[in-house]
């Protein structure tokens, strides 16, 4: 069994692993994500958000923080003045699954 190290998410540590979604549940579930894109070469989704200052996207950043904490699920992230991009993907799943969907879903609900 290999090592893995203390910045492998919660779950894999565990000895749950998660699943890479089939082709078909990317599909399907991409349909309920309208404002994200799907990367092919990384396995994963992406989404820009704008803001009217960088208080407000900064704040965006906070909530999401606290959704990923909660979540043991962090984003890959970037922030320019009043911009945020975010992409997510499992690593430990070797590509997108059911987790970065629900944390998509609760990024969106924050902005809705």
């Amino acid at each position: 069994m290999g090592h893995c190290p203390a910045l492998c998410p919660r779950q894999a540590r565990e000895g749950r692993m998660v699943e890479q979604l089939s082709q078909a549940e990317r599909e399907d579930a991409l349909e309920g994500l309208p404002e994200w894109d799907y990367q092919d070469g990384r396995d994963a989704i992406t989404r820009s958000f704008t803001f009217d200052d960088f208080s407000q996207a900064f704040a965006f950043m906070t909530q999401v923080a606290l959704l990923a904490e909660k979540a043991d699920h962090h984003p890959e992230w970037s922030n320019v003045w009043n911009r945020v991009d975010i992409l997510l993907t499992t690593h430990d799943a070797g590509g997108l699954s059911g987790r970065d969907i629900d944390m998509a879903q609760a990024i969106d609900a924050l902005v809705e």
